[in-house]
C-alpha cells in the first residue's frame, strides 16, 4: 500500500498485532525500542513507514490480499464439514469456491440455523460417531472441522489413533480414514498447542502421520490480521496426503492491510455498507446497570472508585492478576476482545462501547463478520452461544482462498499425470437429500453483497435416503 503521513497506527492496535499487553508497549515506550506520538486528545500512535522494520506491520503493509481475492477453483472442490456449528468456517470455505456435500453437527438449533440460511446444503444432524463416511470413499477432495480440545486417554503407550478413541478427534480422524481426501483441516484454540503438556498435539500429529498425511506446520492465526474486528486466536491444522504432500507448496493467507475495529463492525463503511441492524440483546440487572454506566470507553472495573471496586469485584477484588474482563466496556476503536457464549459473564464482560447494555446478537454477528443475511435460529441465549462458538467468516474465508489455491496445484498435478478427476459422480451423500439436482455455489464481493452468483454447477446429485447408521 501506498505509505503517507496519514498511515498511523494506535498504539493500542499495535499491541493487538504484536500479541502483548499496553503495559508492554508502555515498557518499550520508556526505554526507547517503540516510541509513539500523541495527537490532539493525547491518543497515542504510530506512523506506519515508521514501523516498517517490524516483520507484522510489513506482511500488512505489502499485503496481497486483492490479489488473493481472485483465486478461484479450477474445477469443483467437493468437501465435508464436521462440528459444523453455525456455519462461519463453512460459510467461509463456500465463499473461497469449496461445494459442501455435507455438513455434521450435533446441536439441533445449530442445524435450523445452517438449513435457515442454506436450504441446499445437506445437513446431517447428529452424532457423528453415528455416521458411516465410507460410501463417501475417494469421492471427497478435502474435510474440514473444529474439533473440540479434549485430553486422550492414552490407555496405550504411544498408540496414536487408538489412543484417542472416545474424542471428537478419533471421529474426525475416522471419517478422514474412510473416505482419503486430498487434504483436510483442523482448527482449534490456541490452547491446544500446548494442551496436556504438549502431548494432546503430540498426539495429533502421530494420528495424522498414521494416517498416511503429512501435517504442514500448524500456525496460530490471529483474526485481527483478516479483516475481523476481533482480537481471536485459531490454531489451524492443514494436513495433505503423502502423495501430493511433497510435490506442492502451501502459502498461508496474506494479512489485510489494516486493522478493523468495532467502528467498521458497527457502522456503514469499508466492512458492511450500512450501520449495524437492530436486534435483540440480554439486559443487565439494576445494580449491574449502575455500575456499569461508570466505566468509560475501553475501560474496566479498575476505573470505579475502589468502594465500588470492592463491591462489585468481591474477593476476586484480592486476587492477583489483571482480571481486565471484568466489568469491561469495549472502545469503538479497537477490535473487540474475543467473544464468548454470552456477553454479560462477570468474568468476560462484553459491554457496548458507548451504551450500557450488553452486545446485540447482530453486533455479536459482525464482530465475527457474518453477513447481516445470516440468520440465527433458537433462543436469544442459544444465538449468543452459536455466534460465539463460530469460527469468523472472513478469516475462514482468507484460508479457504489459501486451501483453494493448495487443491489448484493438486489438480494441476493430476492433469499432468493424466488423471481424470478421481472424486467421481457422487451419487449418495449419508443425511437427508438437498432440494433438487443441480446446485449453485454461492459466492459474495468483500462486502458480503446479498445477491448470490453462480460459480459453477455442481456435478453431483444426492440421494433420497436417510443417513446410513455406521456398523
Amino acid at each position: 500500500m501506498d505509505l503517507t503521513d496519514s498511515d498511523i497506527i494506535s498504539a493500542d492496535n499495535f499491541a493487538n498485532i504484536m500479541g502483548v499487553s499496553k503495559a508492554t508497549i508502555g515498557k518499550w515506550e520508556a526505554n526507547g525500542t517503540f516510541v509513539p506520538e500523541k495527537d490532539a486528545s493525547g491518543k497515542k500512535f504510530f506512523h506506519i513507514k515508521n514501523l516498517m522494520h517490524v516483520p507484522e506491520i510489513k506482511a500488512m503493509a505489502d499485503s496481497r490480499w486483492d490479489e488473493e481475492m481472485q483465486t478461484l477453483p479450477l474445477r469443483v472442490f467437493r468437501s465435508i464439514e464436521l462440528f459444523a456449528g453455525a456455519g462461519g468456517l463453512a460459510l467461509g470455505m463456500e465463499k473461497a469456491g469449496f461445494c459442501h456435500v455435507m455438513l455434521n453437527e450435533f446441536d439441533a438449533d445449530a442445524c435450523r440455523t445452517l438449513r435457515l440460511n442454506r436450504p441446499q446444503w445437506n445437513v446431517v444432524e447428529g452424532d457423528v460417531a453415528d455416521i458411516d463416511f465410507t460410501p463417501l470413499h475417494g469421492k471427497v477432495d478435502f474435510i474440514s472441522g473444529g474439533f473440540p480440545c479434549q485430553a486422550f486417554s492414552y490407555a496405550g503407550k504411544g498408540e496414536g489413533f487408538n489412543d484417542t478413541r472416545g474424542t471428537l478427534f478419533f471421529q474426525m480422524a475416522r471419517a478422514i480414514k474412510e473416505i482419503r481426501p486430498k487434504v483436510f483441516m483442523g482448527e482449534n484454540v490456541r490452547g491446544l498447542a500446548a494442551h496436556d503438556k504438549g502431548r494432546t498435539l503430540e498426539t495429533i500429529r502421530k494420528v495424522i502421520d498414521e494416517l498416511g498425511y503429512t501435517l504442514i506446520e500448524p500456525r496460530v492465526l490471529k483474526a485481527i490480521l483478516y479483516r475481523v474486528p476481533q482480537k481471536r486466536e485459531r490454531l489451524i491444522l492443514i494436513a495433505v496426503r503423502n502423495d501430493y504432500a511433497h510435490r506442492i507448496q502451501f502459502t498461508w493467507p496474506s494479512p489485510y492491510r489494516r486493522i478493523m475495529t468495532l467502528r467498521d463492525a458497527f457502522f456503514a463503511g469499508e466492512l458492511y455498507d450500512t450501520d449495524v441492524p437492530d436486534s435483540p440483546c440480554q439486559k443487565y440487572p439494576e445494580k449491574k446497570q449502575r455500575i456499569m454506566s461508570l466505566i468509560p470507553e475501553g475501560g474496566d472495573w479498575r476505573d470505579l472508585p475502589e468502594d465500588l471496586q470492592k463491591e462489585y469485584m468481591g474477593a476476586s477484588f484480592w486476587l492477583g492478576g489483571g482480571k481486565t474482563g471484568m466489568a469491561r466496556r469495549l472502545s469503538l476503536d479497537e477490535p473487540s476482545l474475543t467473544l464468548t457464549c454470552a456477553p454479560a459473564q462477570k468474568q468476560t464482560e462484553r459491554c457496548h462501547p458507548t451504551e450500557t447494555r450488553p452486545l446485540s446478537i447482530r453486533e455479536y454477528a459482525r464482530i465475527q463478520t457474518f453477513p447481516d443475511e445470516w440468520q440465527f435460529a433458537g433462543t436469544v441465549s442459544s444465538q449468543y452461544r452459536q455466534i460465539g462458538n463460530a469460527v469468523p467468516v472472513s478469516m475462514a474465508w482468507a484460508i479457504g482462498r489459501s486451501l483453494i489455491r493448495l487443491m489448484n496445484q493438486i489438480e494441476m498435478l493430476d492433469r499432468a499425470d493424466g488423471k481424470l478427476n478421481d472424486c467421481g459422480q457422487l451419487d449418495a451423500a449419508p443425511g437427508n437429500a438437498a432440494n433438487g439436482n443441480n446446485h449453485t455455489v454461492y459466492i459474495s464481493s468483500e462486502r458480503d453483497r446479498p445477491q448470490q452468483q453462480t460459480l459453477f454447477e455442481a456435478q453431483q446429485s444426492y440421494s433420497q435416503s436417510a443417513t446410513k447408521p455406521k456398523d
